[in-house]
């Protein structure tokens, strides 16, 4: 009678197993991905809210329309942008002083231009739509943007990564492979246990 290599079993088991559950893991992230998008995709049509004071990342009220009331520009960070037609340049972030001197502040995208240059803005009341930000957690994107500078894109829920699904293919496939590759191996290796 031919015997199955006792360890590597275990190991192939455990790392197919392991494979498998990480597939259903990502699928289960895929449907709670979607569910986050048609939230957010429901936000565009409610009431705007207040600013977060204090942004927080579970929960964040992505894609909803508010304002925020800049009393002072303390800092400017240009990044990589969109203007409203589509054309690539730079997106105007200022940072902004909103409750006193040790206040959280927010972040407002003021417009698009196609040079990084800061613009001249020294503060004021915006209104806008909240996206993520990869700093700060959220910021503001001005409706209308300041006296120089453009419209920036508006946020969409399509850049919003949603590959999960691919994922759980993935962890599928290799479990397949592994376990395909184990099989040719065995198979192998009782052929020549037999000459």
């Amino acid at each position: 009678m031919k015997k199955l290599p006792i360890l590597v079993t275990i190991i192939v088991g455990a790392a197919v197993a392991t494979m498998i559950g990480l597939g259903v893991w990502q699928l289960q992230r895929a449907e709670w991905k979607n569910d986050l998008l048609a939230t957010y995709e429901a936000a565009a049509d409610q009431p705007a809210i207040a600013y977060p004071i204090v942004p927080v990342e579970e929960g964040a009220p992505y894609f909803r329309k508010s304002s925020v009331n800049c009393l002072e520009v303390v800092g400017w960070r240009s990044v990589s942008g969109r203007s409203v037609r589509g054309e690539s340049g730079w997106a105007h972030i200022a940072q902004c002083r909103t409750a006193g001197a040790e206040g959280p502040g927010a972040q407002v995208v003021v417009g698009w231009s196609k040079r990084p240059d800061n613009p001249n803005w020294n503060g004021g009341s915006v209104e806008g739509v909240i996206a993520p930000d990869s700093q700060n957690i959220l910021r503001l994107i001005a409706s209308t943007p300041v006296a120089g500078l453009d419209k920036n894109q508006e946020p969409s829920t399509d850049d919003v990564p949603n590959n999960h699904m691919a994922y759980a293919v993935q962890w599928f496939l290799f479990a397949g492979i592994a376990l395909a590759i184990f099989i040719i191996a065995l198979r192998g290796r009782f052929r020549n246990s037999e000459d």
